[in-house]
């Protein structure tokens, strides 16, 4: 067997995660750049940080592997969703960073307006989902090869063992952002926005990664989840099959959910910006001199908009989530459940980096123009890269996130309820 005994496959993976944290203190305290403002200097630092995180978690790995008596068979498991997750984060880097093609590409369409801006953002968001699909796929074969069904749910460990560095880089995003806001509000020399722009284009960056690492995460996750509900539920491999119209409904079903609820997040953000114009509007009419600049802003009001709007437009995706699998299992039954969780974990996946990597490619292509690049501030190509910026800002920000929780979310569900569903065979 795998492992000695159940105790030994209850600590392996914990042993696993409490290394990758220690590694990803030491990984974190590599990260210097000293005075260097260009992006590849920035980018490199980074970088260092997060290998040297992963070679610390394959070394702590292997010893945990080893004095736990496992089959090292499980350690391949493991780097290979490591590996896959450092592969995810390197491809996210190239489909967003102003550094290569093609955000610069993104860039050059913007001379000719919005339109063909948004065509060539869109265009490089889901070219972007091929390479993490890819490396997703090597990491599941590799795993599942040498570890099994096990093997695959510690691949999403492995892949999450660095996750102190990954969330510090992701994090780091909004830091930068926030500063740059400040700089320019309290109105510091052009020097000081100058390292602050180059931070916060880093920062754009650093988050789709920390995105892209998460997504991966989820589909392996999920993946773990699917198999285990099918062992819960006491579904054969053999009775998932294609040719079972219960099985074809709750795939394309399964497919449809992610899409609807990117469309109710997205059109939750529209709702709410919508809100937030109006109010400003209406204080710019109502309040005197603020137009001037001489009258006070009413701030308060638009904070509390955006606090409300946000929590009510999330009512309904929440609940469609949460009831979606319990609907599915009384409806058509155990079996069609398990075809409804590979398909929300399929199309979840591939929009959620879509999504995300569309929104900071987008992002990075203003950072790019405001360099200088096609007239610099306040010229066409700029204007242009602000609309791709604002309709990236809620795919990469509110959608593409939200359904790496979404996807995890039916598959957790459903294994909970597993003991309820066994005996469902649907009404259909």
């Amino acid at each position: 067997s795998l492992v000695p005994d159940i105790q030994t496959a209850w600590w392996l993976p914990m042993m696993v995660a409490a290394g990758g944290i220690i590694a990803s203190i030491i990984g974190i305290f590599s990260v210097r750049v000293g005075e260097k403002l260009q992006m590849t200097a920035l980018l490199n630092a980074l970088r260092r940080g997060t290998y040297i995180a992963a070679i610390l978690s394959v070394i702590f790995s292997f010893a945990a592997v080893s004095l736990l008596g496992a089959d090292l068979g499980l350690f391949v498991a493991i780097v290979a969703g490591l590996a896959a997750g450092i592969a995810i984060g390197e491809s996210t880097n190239y489909f967003t960073s102003y550094v290569y093609k093609p955000t610069l590409k993104i860039a050059e369409a913007s001379q000719t307006g919005a339109a063909t801006n948004i065509i060539a953002g869109f265009g490089n968001g889901l070219m972007s989902v091929a390479p993490p699909v890819i490396f997703v796929v090597i990491a599941i074969i590799v795993a599942f090869n040498f570890g099994d069904v096990y093997g695959v749910a510690l691949a999403g460990v492995g892949m999450l063992a660095t996750l102190g560095i990954q969330d510090a880089t992701d994090a780091y995003g909004p830091v930068a952002d926030n500063a740059g806001g400040i700089v320019e509000m309290a109105g510091m020399p052009p020097e000081v926005r100058e390292r602050t722009d180059a931070l916060d284009s880093l920062g754009n960056t650093t988050a789709a990664i920390g995105k892209g690492f998460a997504i991966g995460s989820a589909g392996l996750t999920s993946l773990a989840l699917l198999l285990s509900y099918t062992l819960a539920v006491g579904i054969t491999p053999s009775q998932i099959s294609l040719l079972d119209p219960k099985v074809l409904v709750g795939l394309f079903l399964g497919g449809m959910l992610p899409a609807v609820f990117s469309a109710m997040t997205m059109q939750a953000v529209g709702k709410t910006g919508a809100s937030i114009v109006n109010e400003v509007r209406r204080q710019f009419k109502e309040i005197p001199g603020l137009m001037e600049g001489t009258g006070k802003a009413e701030y308060a009001k638009c904070v509390d908009i955006c606090t409300r709007e946000s929590l009510k437009q999330m009512v309904l995706p929440s609940v469609m989530t949460v009831l979606a699998p319990i609907v599915i299992a009384l409806l058509f039954g155990k079996i069609a459940l398990g075809g409804f969780l590979v398909g929300a974990t399929v199309t979840g996946f591939i929009l959620a980096v879509a999504f995300s990597n569309a929104g900071g490619s987008w992002e990075n292509a203003k950072k790019w123009v405001e360099t200088g690049a096609y007239g610099g501030k306040k010229s066409a190509a700029h204007k242009a890269t602000v609309v791709g910026d604002t309709v990236g800002d809620p795919m990469k920000d509110t959608s593409g996130p939200s359904l790496n929780i979404m996807i995890k979310l039916v598959s957790i569900i459903s294994l909970v309820l597993a003991p309820v569903i066994v005996n469902m065979t649907g009404i259909f």
